[in-house]
């Protein structure tokens, strides 16, 4: 793997873990100077997220120059844009099947992760830019480009996709939610390969996740009351069982 490659690796990591001393200490400065103390997490996530992806962009930018970033011999503009597009209904599709499948082995349908996000949107709208934009473009340069785009030069395509969807499942610490991060991230892999082109992946998981984050803030009495209505239903079915 390119030593650019790693230096992408160790910057991400970086960022992930860059809350540890940073969020506390801006915490800190912000009540030294009357600022609402609830906006350092939007704030930092903001600033942690932006900073990384200008640092790999920089990284990167002898590929983008050389016009390798999309690698040779991919799929034309305009397959492009319909794999692109078709890819989000792929995504979706992928998810419906996995929480299908999770329910019935009793996984509950509820995403922690999603939660936090929403509170966090709701403190500071703009960070919806982190989880519907500059967050996707990061996990699938490192997650579809690097780790997926290292392994298929050794292994079939159904390992490499495999082995790193899960890693990208394991990255959003949500276990119990695996095989629905791991279905997406398997479609992601698809997309790259299909049309050799990163951007296809991007585009269509930066799609996903903001239609996903825009129903969630628009319609989020809606679906707490269908949740609501389906848990009685299903007490209420389960009195007779």
């Amino acid at each position: 793997m390119k030593k650019e490659y790693w230096i992408v690796i160790i910057v991400y990591l970086a960022m992930q873990l860059s809350g540890i001393i940073g969020l506390p200490l801006l915490t800190m400065g912000f009540h030294a100077f009357g600022i609402s103390q609830s906006l350092a997490v939007p704030v930092w996530l903001i600033a942690s997220f932006s900073i990384a992806l200008f640092i790999i962009l920089f990284l990167l930018r002898k590929e983008m120059k050389a016009n390798d970033f999309e690698k040779r011999g991919g799929s034309s503009a305009g397959a492009a844009v319909i794999w692109a597009i078709a890819g989000v209904f792929l995504a979706y599709l992928s998810q419906a099947i996995a929480i299908i499948i999770e329910t019935r082995l009793g996984v509950d349908m509820g995403s922690e992760n999603t939660q936090n996000i929403l509170r966090i949107i709701e403190t500071m709208p703009a960070a919806m830019l982190v989880s519907s934009v500059i967050g996707p473009i990061l996990e699938e340069i490192v997650f579809r480009k690097i780790i997926f785009g290292a392994m298929y030069k050794r292994f079939n395509f159904f390992i490499s996709a495999l082995i790193s969807s899960v890693i990208f499942a394991a990255a959003h610490m949500e276990f119990q939610h695996i095989l629905l991060y791991s279905a997406m991230g398997f479609t992601f892999a698809f997309l790259y390969v299909k049309t050799k082109r990163i951007l296809v992946p991007i585009f269509a998981h930066v799609t996903m996740n903001t239609l996903v984050v825009l129903v969630q803030t628009v319609y989020k009495d809606d679906i707490e009351r269908l949740r609501r209505e389906a848990e009685a239903l299903q007490n209420f079915i389960g009195g007779f069982l």
